[in-house]
């Protein structure tokens, strides 16, 4: 069993693909399995990623017979891997060649940390610099709900599940869902299980472009096709759904009753200031009619 498995879905994938590859086989640390999960991309991604397994055993790839959306994907290609430390990977982004071995290194060092990222470089469609990103979430209390609250409040940009984690907290939650934002509900369901690790150094280049997730992708349309392609389930109340799952991670942590208390009233608090919202949503789905 290799140490670290990275775990890439990739759909339709192929103009940076190569690139990200490129940063992913290239790493200093060698200890590593590859598995890419193809949601029935219709471009030439297929042929880059057979082309890559037949040229390194690390790379499996793996297809689906149909798109089955972006965090199914995700889920889908964390079940396929079997390493110690997990890593998701994006087809979009690459990374500096010694950021496995920096974010082991630690994992190595700390039981404790269950999540080990590094700081971000934002970057366009042509690779040129936009921004120098940190997502403040070097979270190392040793308060669960401490660690939880802050994610709550800070997390924007979703950058930390894209680090180097330990399976067997991930393996604990709910992992990434269907609802909107469940990359950061997931980040708060992690920090219940383990303190968060920020590398102080820009190892990860995130790219932004017309054809990423990483773009702004507000409307409906572009988030049923994300989330729910097959149109299988009921798309919306994704406000209720995001507070109704962090009260259940709490409830599923392995917290003293008096800390799960106090985060469940959070957590209720915080859906409280989002009244509007959720009253809308549910008025948007002609739940109730005025």
């Amino acid at each position: 069993m290799p140490r670290v498995s990275i775990g890439m879905p990739v759909y339709n994938g192929e103009r940076y693909l190569r690139f990200s590859l490129e940063s992913l086989l290239g790493q200093s640390f060698g200890d590593f399995e590859l598995v890419i999960s193809d949601n029935a991309s219709t471009d030439g991604t297929q042929d880059i990623c057979r082309g890559y397994e037949a040229r390194d055993r690390r790379v499996r790839y793996t297809r689906t017979d149909s798109n089955i959306g972006g965090p199914a994907n995700f889920r889908r290609v964390f079940r396929l891997c079997t390493g110690e430390y997990h890593k998701w990977s994006t087809a979009d982004d690459y990374w500096d060649l010694t950021t496995i071995e920096k974010c082991v290194a630690v994992l190595d060092r700390h039981p404790d940390v269950a999540l080990v990222y590094p700081k971000s470089l934002l970057e366009d469609a042509d690779g040129n610099l936009l921004q120098r990103y940190d997502d403040h979430l070097h979270l190392m209390e040793d308060s669960a709900v401490q660690r939880f609250k802050k994610v709550v409040e800070t997390a924007t940009l979703c950058h930390a599940h894209l680090g180097v984690l330990r399976r067997s907290a991930m393996e604990q939650t709910a992992l990434i869902g269907n609802e909107v934002a469940s990359d950061l509900r997931f980040l708060a369901e992690m920090s219940l299980y383990g303190k968060f690790y920020v590398v102080p150094e820009y190892l990860f280049h995130r790219r932004f472009h017309e054809a990423s997730s990483s773009w702004d992708r507000q409307s409906s349309d572009w988030q049923r096709q994300y989330y729910d392609p097959s149109h299988r389930s009921l798309f919306g109340l994704h406000t209720w759904r995001r507070y109704f799952n962090l009260g259940l991670a709490v409830v599923r942590a392995p917290l003293p009753g008096a800390e799960k208390w106090s985060l469940l009233h959070y957590v209720a608090r915080k859906a409280r200031w989002q009244r509007r919202k959720l009253w809308a949503e549910l008025k948007s789905l002609g739940h109730i009619r005025t």
